[in-house]
Order: C-alpha cells, then sequence, then structure tokens
C-alpha cells in the first residue's frame, strides 16, 4: 500500500545560462522586456543543468524525501528524456509502476534561459503527459493508496480530475488538489462537484482570484467564497507574501521565511507537497504551514524544481503563523 498517489506532469527540464542572453526593454513583450538572439549566430553558453520536472513528479518527491511511500501515476514519451525521467525517478524512490510510456507524443520538455539578474525565459512543449487517459489508469491497483496528490492536468487530461476525484472518495481516499488552468476552466458545475469533495485545495492568488472572481486583495471575500465550495482546507499562496490558509473556521497567515532565490521553478510544488506532508504526519494546520513554507523556500535556493526539498530529520527554520477569525478582524499570534 502507497501513502499517497501523485498525478500530474512529467517533463525534462533543461537550464541554459549565458551572459550572451541580455534583456531588451520593447513594447511588443507582454511583460515590457524580453531577450534577443543573433539569428544564425552560435551563443555561448556558461552552464547548463538537466533534470526532471512536472507537477506530478516534483511533488512526489516531497513526500518520498518526507519518509512516505510514494508511487507516480501520469505519462511520458517512450524516447530518451521519457527513459531519463523514468531512471531518476527510481533514483529518487518513486514507484514507477503506474507510468506508462507512448509513441504517438514526445516527452514533455521546457527549457530554462537563464541570463544575468534573476529573469528567465522558459520554452514549454507539452507532450506525452497531456495524454493520460482513464483507459492508462490501473484502477484496481491504485484503490488502496491513502491520499491523491492531483497536480496541474493541462489539455485533455484535466478530464480525468472529476473520474479519479469520485474515485477517490468511493474509496475513502483523501484528496489534495492543485488545479491548473485547464482543471480551473472546466465547466462551473463540473468543478464545483469536484471542489466539494477535496480534502486540501491549493491556489495562489491569481488562481485563487479567478475561480471566486475576486480580485486577490480581497482575501476575506476570497476565503468566503472558497469554505463555500470546498468542505475541506483552501490555501492561498502569495509568493515572496507569504501564504493564507483556511479551515472554515480561521485564517492561518504566514509569512516567507524571505530567503533569497535563484530558481523558483516548482516552489508552488513545493510548497503543496509540504503541507499535504505536514498534515499526514501531525494533522496540525500550523505545523504544516511551517513546514511547505521551509521546503520552499529551500527549495528556490537551487536550480531544479526538486533540488533543495527537506529530507525527514533535517532542522529547518519554523515561520510565524498568526491565526484570525474568518469573520472577524482580531489577529493573535499563535505562540510556537
Amino acid at each position: 500500500m502507497f501513502d499517497i498517489i501523485t498525478f500530474g506532469s512529467a517533463s525534462q527540464d533543461i537550464f541554459i545560462s549565458s551572459k550572451k542572453f541580455l534583456p531588451r526593454k520593447g513594447k511588443i513583450f507582454t511583460a515590457g522586456k524580453g531577450i534577443f538572439l543573433d539569428a544564425g549566430a552560435k551563443i555561448e553558453a556558461e552552464n547548463m543543468f538537466f533534470t526532471s520536472g512536472g507537477g506530478g513528479t516534483n511533488t512526489a518527491a516531497t513526500f518520498v524525501k518526507q519518509g512516505f511511500k510514494v508511487s507516480y501515476c501520469g505519462m511520458v514519451g517512450n524516447d530518451c528524456f521519457g527513459n531519463l525521467i523514468m531512471q531518476e525517478l527510481k533514483k529518487w524512490k518513486i514507484d514507477t509502476s503506474f507510468l506508462k510510456k507512448t509513441d504517438k507524443k514526445p516527452t514533455n520538455t521546457s527549457v530554462f534561459l537563464t541570463y544575468p539578474g534573476k529573469d528567465r525565459t522558459i520554452l514549454v512543449y507539452r507532450g506525452a503527459s497531456d495524454l493520460l487517459a482513464k483507459k492508462d489508469i490501473p484502477w484496481q491497483k491504485i484503490k488502496n493508496t491513502k491520499w491523491f496528490y492531483l497536480a496541474p492536468f493541462a489539455g485533455k487530461m484535466a478530464n480525468l480530475t472529476e473520474g479519479l476525484v469520485n474515485f477517490a472518495k468511493k474509496n475513502k481516499i483523501k484528496i489534495a488538489f492543485n488545479p491548473g488552468y485547464n482543471q480551473l476552466t472546466l465547466p462551473r458545475k463540473v468543478l464545483e462537484r469536484i471542489l466539494a469533495k477535496v480534502d486540501i485545495l491549493i491556489l495562489n492568488r491569481e488562481e485563487a482570484s479567478r475561480l471566486t472572481k475576486i480580485p486577490y486583495q480581497k482575501e476575506k471575500e476570497i476565503f468566503r467564497k472558497l469554505d463555500k465550495l470546498v468542505e475541506g482546507i483552501c490555501i492561498m499562496t502569495k509568493g515572496k507574501e507569504g501564504a493564507v490558509v483556511s479551515d472554515g473556521r480561521y485564517l492561518f497567515r504566514a509569512p516567507s521565511l524571505g530567503f533569497r532565490g535563484v530558481d523558483a521553478t516548482g516552489a508552488g510544488d513545493s510548497f503543496g507537497a509540504g503541507f499535504v506532508a505536514g498534515m499526514i504526519k501531525k494533522n496540525d494546520i500550523v505545523y504544516a504551514i511551517q513546514l511547505a513554507m521551509a521546503n520552499s523556500s529551500f527549495n528556490i535556493r537551487k536550480f531544479g524544481a526538486k533540488e533543495g526539498i527537506l529530507s525527514k530529520g533535517q532542522k529547518w527554520p519554523k515561520v510565524k503563523v498568526f491565526k484570525e477569525s474568518c469573520h472577524k478582524n482580531n489577529l493573535c499570534q499563535i505562540k510556537i
């Protein structure tokens, strides 16, 4: 029996850094600036780093490092990158018996172009992971696990969400749900049925705003709406500003630890998986927030979505958590 099975994408991440990737400002860029490269030129790269990525495998890594028995259920291409990912997962001691291969599309791939400063541009190819279908899931073999962690599903894979959630409920499996864009834009009635069965919902503030149709600055209004949709715990991460968590009665607020990061890739995955790991360990929201914040903070100090995450027994700093009534303005600091 597994403690947790993770679902979501698996990708080959390639980090390339070069001083030749110089930023240029311009109105043609959505963010106001981008990078120019000489057409036909060979650009010298100072560093290159290969690692596996994708929400499904990233979260599995945190659970394994925290001492849980973990399996990843997903799909890769029948190619060299797919083989590399499988080999890396085995090194991490993540079970791969539910990992499928396909000849229909290559493995998901992301190329990170990093240049002076903290800026980066990511080239993303969404491939084999998005092809995972109902027929690819070994339903009878996964029903004895304790938890499902649903990382973001892209493309047609989003249509699997309700089936997995219903299966989990039927088999008394707890559900952590970190939806992506394709899941948040499912038909409203379908999405509401899914959310009503979720034990832990994990969103960043842009996703929380999109789901509730409330500006993310209006946090209490967002959580009042989320608490009506979800019987379980709701989380809204805020990047450098920390996170807010609701259990339906109280809001728990925590700042970030203030670590200087070099790569934010996988920060959301390390936070979400860290929180769920904390809840499984102690069923204590404060502890879960502290573990999640530390896990994410250590993760961003290294390149790669799985690097730096905490190991079981490793010492880590505990952020201060503040507890606030969902319906009142009084604020009381929890003494740690």
